[in-house]
């Protein structure tokens, strides 16, 4: 009986999650949960196809939303309508263009040089506030400056 009990505890909290991840109010960031995600010219399956995004993980701006549709914009400012179950509350970010951007040991400037990223790399961040986040590349990490990446506010705070 407890495991029974437990079970439907775990359903809940699982069903719950998801729920609670689509009433978020836009603006705000996500990022693409799987390889293949379809935009529309609306919310609907029956509008024109926009683009086909093949990059799991890539972060995107959710804009507006309408029932379960959600208006994006990605890191090159393209906008088009996406099924909310394609999207994830997965942070990520895109390194920006220019020249490879230094990732660090530590959040300064003064900090050793880990490696480098190049553009249009993208990773998992957490742990951002005052101007640094961590990253995770592959399976290296480090921290970078949020004005060398795409999908986190400059002054934003992630836990």
């Amino acid at each position: 009986m407890f495991f029974r009990g437990l079970f439907t505890l775990f359903l809940i909290v699982a069903v719950a999650a998801p729920a609670a991840a689509q009433e978020k109010q836009p603006p705000y960031w996500a990022s693409i949960a799987s390889g293949q995600a379809l935009t529309h010219t609306g919310p609907g399956k029956t509008y024109p196809n926009v683009w086909l995004y093949q990059r799991r993980d890539l972060p995107v701006r959710v804009v507006k939303k309408y029932e379960t549709w959600r208006l994006i914009q990605d890191p090159d400012g393209a906008q088009g309508w996406m099924l909310v179950t394609l999207l994830s509350d997965r942070r990520t970010a895109i390194v920006k263009l220019g020249d490879p951007r230094p990732v660090r040991a530590d959040p300064n400037d003064g900090a050793k040089v880990r490696y480098k990223a190049e553009h249009g790399v993208v990773g998992r961040i957490s742990k951002c506030r005052d101007g640094w986040c961590r990253i995770e590349i592959g399976n290296r990490n480090g921290f970078i400056r949020t004005s060398d990446i795409w999908g986190v506010g400059e002054n934003e705070v992630v836990d």
